[in-house]
């Protein structure tokens, strides 16, 4: 299968696939923060997605969209209806696609998410609710729900790559991914 892991610049998710056998790549305006440029497109994904896809996983930015930038950004139309314009252009590329954004606008200005999801569903103690939109693919089934929820990224502290730090997948909600969705 050959996937697209959309605005993806640690390599979590596209290595999640890679390791069950998939043509997999990661394309992000980041460098990839492992270094590894074998399988990572460095550059606009809307170039990438012009190629055959079997699926496309996409992480756009939730810097407009997200609940906690509304303070600084909810009488800001100009950012954050094309922030939502880019994350619903990935439904065209392919027959199965994933949309992956915190709790946010992209609920009102595009459609309410087909499923939440928490890390601690997947195998870590931390809090994260995510939404996924989804065309074609099922819901991700929980693979290991643990106690001692904690919520470790929304606590994390100031510094140059808080931002990054805080968009990383977790590894048991990309395992899942792989493994649910091929």
């Amino acid at each position: 299968m050959k996937v697209l892991v959309a605005c993806e610049f640690s390599g979590v998710v596209r290595e999640a696939f890679r390791k069950r056998g998939h043509n997999a790549y990661s394309c992000d305006l980041l460098p990839d923060m492992n270094g590894n440029y074998e399988y990572h497109i460095l550059g606009d994904v809307r170039e990438v997605l012009k190629q055959d896809w079997d699926l496309i996983i996409a992480h756009p930015p939730c810097d407009y969209l997200a609940v906690s930038g509304n303070r600084y950004y909810s009488e800001r139309p100009d950012l954050y209806i094309p922030a939502a314009n880019f994350a619903k252009m990935f439904e065209q590329y392919a027959d199965k696609v994933c949309v992956e954004n915190p709790v946010g606008r992209l609920s009102s200005l595009w459609r309410k998410p087909d499923q939440y999801v928490q890390p601690w569903m997947f195998g870590h103690g931390e809090t994260k609710k995510t939404g996924l939109w989804l065309k074609n693919l099922p819901k991700l089934e929980p693979t290991n729900i643990v106690e001692g929820r904690e919520q470790r990224i929304w606590k994390m502290g100031p510094s140059k790559r808080r931002k990054s730090l805080r968009s990383i997948t977790f590894q048991g909600v990309a395992d899942a991914m792989a493994e649910q969705w091929t």
